[in-house]
């Protein structure tokens, strides 16, 4: 399950009140909270490290530390960052810089290019190839966009976020002008349709969001 930055806080005082008093285990990537019944609640970071130090103890930490441990993980989730969004399909493009929440630029575009043909078939052969051209000069288009929009930033991103079609994404990382974006890859891969300007303008609740894995009490 996912939970916005801003509802956390709120989600962690819930389990608590469900399941009895919690522990924390803090670490880089994950924040681990044992409840007194035996459940726990895996919330993994957003942009990890979470960063040494900043929970008492760096391990287990008593109940009445569990808070501290509740409010370093939130208030690094609901940090303002800066990042940059590319997300690319065959045929469709979409990179944009996110201050916190907010699109301050972006470049939406798309390029035809046509589905596969049946099999069999005089003209398959001539299909294929007219299909492998638009789709080679769509994916240019998105490493354009992407090196006009993204790349001038990418001094000042915090992040990088990927997302559309995993094998047309993986396609431009041979660009060598991508190569800063690339460094700063994070997160999960955005699992999106069609990226209109719409979709990116969304994907600021699906990268901030924080990923928590509940386990029950074993027996």
């Amino acid at each position: 399950m996912t939970v916005a930055p801003e509802r956390l806080a709120g989600w962690i005082l819930g389990f608590a009140e469900r399941h009895g008093a919690v522990e924390a285990t803090a670490g880089p990537a994950l924040v681990r909270f044992a409840a007194a019944d035996g459940s726990a609640a895996e919330c993994h970071v957003p942009f990890p490290p979470l960063g040494r130090g900043d929970v008492p103890g760096e391990g287990s930490s008593p109940a009445g530390e569990a808070e501290d441990a509740a409010d370093v993980l939130v208030a690094h989730a609901r940090r303002e960052r800066t990042v940059g969004v590319l997300l690319v399909r065959l045929g469709g493009y979409a990179a944009g810089v996110f201050e916190g929440e907010r699109l301050v630029t972006s470049k939406v575009g798309s390029r035809l290019v046509h589905g596969r043909s049946a099999a069999g078939g005089w003209s398959q052969q001539r299909f294929a190839r007219r299909r492998e051209k638009q789709s080679s000069e769509a994916l240019a288009a998105a490493a354009d966009v992407a090196a006009r929009v993204l790349v001038p930033r990418a001094d000042d991103l915090d992040a990088v976020v990927l997302g559309g079609d995993r094998r047309a994404v993986d396609e431009l990382r041979g660009d060598r002008r991508l190569a800063p974006l690339f460094a700063l890859e994070a997160g999960s891969f955005l699992a999106v349709p069609d990226p209109k300007l719409a979709v990116l303008e969304g994907t600021p609740a699906l990268f901030r969001a924080v990923r928590i894995r509940v386990l029950d009490p074993e027996g």
